[in-house]
């Protein structure tokens, strides 16, 4: 049986070099916040992200958005810090979730650097990466993986 402390171990396996904690898959995502009311899924995508595709289905109390970037424009969240610390605390294990997993290392990163030591980025993000036809949702990601989800 994988443990909490086996599924942050690896996680902290993926990521040499990096200043934040690890990197789990959508899986172990979801086993942690199964685990553990310490968790929470930070979705970093725009609003509209979040209401025209789709949202991940956990409870509130471990579910929260912080646009990593502003829409329209996609301009950095000058309020991003200020915004996590609203809804977040440095105790935590912070899982950070956007589209593709791009945009959630740079969150991680980011909120590591401001104190929260349990920042990890969650690989394959929502959606995944483009299949060969541009498609989303196909090759990766938490839709993919079949773990609880609502559409826009």
């Amino acid at each position: 049986m994988t443990t909490i402390d086996d599924i942050l171990a690896t996680a902290r396996t993926r990521t040499p070099g990096q200043s934040y904690a690890g990197a789990v898959t959508p899986q172990e995502a979801f086993a942690l916040l199964q685990a553990d009311p310490r968790v929470k899924i930070v979705d970093v995508r725009t609003n509209a992200e979040r209401d025209w595709v789709g949202r991940i289905a956990v409870p509130d109390t471990q579910h929260v958005a912080v646009q990593w970037a502003t829409y329209p424009g996609g301009q950095p969240n000058p309020q991003f810090g200020e915004q996590l610390a609203q809804v977040a605390n440095p105790d935590e294990i912070l899982l950070f979730l956007c589209r593709s997993g791009v945009r959630s290392r740079h969150s991680a990163r980011v909120a590591t650097e401001l104190g929260y030591a349990n920042s990890f980025d969650i690989l394959e993000g929502f959606e995944g990466d483009r299949d060969g036809e541009g498609h989303r949702k196909t090759l990766g990601g938490w839709c993919k993986a079949g773990l609880p989800w609502v559409g826009a």
